[in-house]
């Protein structure tokens, strides 16, 4: 007589194909739709220029690092007035609801090539941060050419 099937083996088969399939994907992919800063880097020969997104926040709210000359982070945080339980009156009314409070997102971006901090410049406007780096020049002078020996 045949035995019957233990329905955990197939839950454990289920849980094996699904983890191979998310081992391919790549998180930063996601970045942007899981609530992180969705930015774009564009390559302008000489630099990279990376635009991101952070609607909501003043200027001096945003900080901008270059971690190292490989690795961008850019984060921002700001507040809003918070009030007690008991004090709901606002300047124009009475808050119904008010959900509105602190709020901070940072991303840590990999650059395809090293950058140097020369000439860096950061702008914001309309929501858009826009950060241009200056890829490092290697210096020809450094370079040396290799005989190859027959």
């Amino acid at each position: 007589m045949p035995s019957k099937p233990n329905p955990f083996d197939e839950i454990e088969r289920m849980f094996d194909r699904m983890s191979r399939q998310f081992e391919s994907l790549d998180p930063t992919d996601f970045a942007g739709s899981l609530g992180g800063i969705p930015l774009n880097i564009r390559d302008e020969g000489e630099t990279f220029v990376v635009t991101a997104d952070l609607p909501g926040y003043e200027s001096e709210d945003i900080d901008v690092t270059l971690l190292d000359a490989t690795t961008l982070r850019i984060s921002a945080e700001t507040e809003s007035d918070v009030t007690s339980e008991d004090e709901t009156e606002g300047e124009e009314g009475v808050f119904v609801r008010r959900e509105r409070r602190q709020q901070s997102v940072s991303r840590s971006v990999a650059l395809p090539d090293r950058v140097t901090e020369d000439d860096t410049e950061a702008s914001y406007q309309n929501g858009v941060l826009t950060v241009t780096l200056p890829k490092e020049q290697t210096d020809e002078s450094d370079s040396r050419t290799i005989p190859v020996n027959p």
